[in-house]
């Protein structure tokens, strides 16, 4: 059984939400306004929601003429159409060490907050301020699981790493000074850290880091539901 539209210029994965808990999510970048409508239609008529990452303000508004009900935010590209389904229980907590890092962080935030998650934001407490984060020590230790974005020498994981008992994913981002080569400096700090139980994803991954969280925490809420008490 086919279990995917083929609409000539692509394939629309109809069976993803099925097999990951998910539905496809739309790359905005380098596809036409045209082409993206078609591609949203056929996501809600499966789904009743979609979203698509990367999208241009041009893009999107052209998008809302034919889907009114969709909301853009311009700091995080996204665009978004319909609410989850079901709340996991837990919180993710996004961090992000400077203003400059915004763009990165809320797509995490707004990724998660579709996928079904609670979510908390701390941004702008980067490691040359240490007592910024610190200020915050409570919400960050009772959090479920975090996600932290930071350029520049992408320090701020490793801190936040060694407070926790929980999952951090490091989210490096593109921004900094020469040396910091686009996101590569960050990148690699991040993937030698001591910091232990700490995950990496690509640079300027926000998506990608929130994924991750929302399985982590359908995971959990799944563990729960199937838990049988002690005899």
């Amino acid at each position: 059984m086919k279990k995917f539209e083929d609409l000539g210029f692509c394939k629309v994965d109809t069976d993803r939400e099925q097999r990951t808990g998910y539905p496809e999510v739309i790359y905005g970048e380098g596809k036409s306004a045209d082409h993206i409508s078609q591609i949203m239609s056929r996501l809600i008529d499966h789904h009743e929601k979609v979203m698509v990452t990367r999208l241009s303000k041009e893009k999107a508004l052209s998008l809302q003429e034919t889907f009114p009900q969709a909301k853009y935010d311009e700091t995080s590209r996204i665009l978004l159409y319909g609410e989850p389904t079901r709340r996991y229980p837990g919180e993710i907590l996004v961090l992000c060490a400077g203003t400059s890092d915004l763009f990165v962080a809320e797509e995490a935030a707004l990724t998660a907050e579709w996928m079904g998650c609670k979510v908390k934001r701390v941004y702008d407490v980067g490691v040359a301020g240490i007592d910024r984060l610190l200020a915050h020590r409570e919400e960050i230790t009772q959090a479920s699981v975090l996600i932290v974005v930071a350029g520049m020498e992408g320090a701020l994981p490793s801190v936040v790493g060694g407070m926790v008992k929980r999952p951090v994913i490091a989210v490096p981002t593109s921004v900094g000074y020469g040396a910091h080569m686009e996101g590569l400096t960050p990148l690699l700090s991040m993937l030698t850290s001591c910091a232990s139980g700490m995950s990496v994803v690509n640079i300027d991954n926000g998506f990608g880091a929130a994924y991750q969280a929302a399985l982590i925490l359908q995971l959990a809420s799944e563990e729960v539901e199937h838990e049988k008490p002690l005899s």
